[in-house]
């Protein structure tokens, strides 16, 4: 007696839902992710083996091979209760645009008086602006870095009143490897007269000679 043949059938599968799904994904993180504004001014750090990665939340005060001094702390509700405090102390009025276009913005180099010009500049003016800027005036006769400080930390208070110790704010110095020495001392000084003797040195991260 012949044998009977089973007919042979390919197998199917419907790629239709791994297809939504991957519209879906691509969806969120175009309409989740936050893009990082260019940075105004670069940085040679010198090079560590530390792994240590810096939190979310920090105060970064930075020295270009200039000596120039720059500021920048995350957080949109911080970056405009900080501002307002700093035009109330300065006498420099912000309206709510100037302010809310700050609030987004990276990190920035000028006395608090020239501020209000470099907000409504386009990005591609602010660097032109930002290479002929003198950096945030940090002696001891104006003292404006001091007082960003300072109401830096007033702002976190304000805005996150009830924030756990792990995600407090941190304080971080970021110096150019031909910065002067001076400088980076003038910096720790300020530092420390405004009560913050804990900070963090950002460096680039090179091969560990042991591994």
């Amino acid at each position: 007696m012949p044998k009977v043949k089973m007919p042979k059938n390919s197998p199917s599968l419907d790629m239709t839902p791994m297809v939504d799904l991957a519209f879906l994904l691509v969806t969120f993180f175009m309409l989740t992710t936050q893009f990082r504004p260019d940075e105004p001014v670069i940085i040679d750090s010198p090079s560590s083996i530390s792994e240590k990665i810096l939190p979310d939340k920090v105060m970064v005060v930075a020295i270009d091979n200039k000596n120039r001094i720059f500021f920048n702390l995350e957080g949109k509700d911080i970056r405009k209760a900080m501002l307002q405090q700093m035009g109330d102390k300065y006498g420099v009025k912000f309206d709510d645009n100037e302010i809310m276009r700050f609030s987004i913005m990276s990190t920035f180099g000028m006395s608090v008086q020239q501020l209000k010009q470099y907000i409504t500049l386009d990005s591609e003016k602010r660097k032109e602006f930002m290479d002929k800027s003198e950096g945030i005036p940090y002696d001891s006769l104006n003292n404006q870095l001091g007082d960003w400080i300072r109401f830096g930390r007033l702002a976190d208070a304000q805005v996150n009143p009830d924030s756990p110790k792990e995600k407090q704010m941190r304080f971080a110095i970021k110096g150019d490897s031909q910065a002067n020495y001076t400088s980076v001392k003038r910096v720790i000084d300020i530092f420390q007269e405004m009560k913050v003797n804990r900070f963090n040195l950002i460096t680039t991260l090179e091969q560990n000679p042991i591994q």
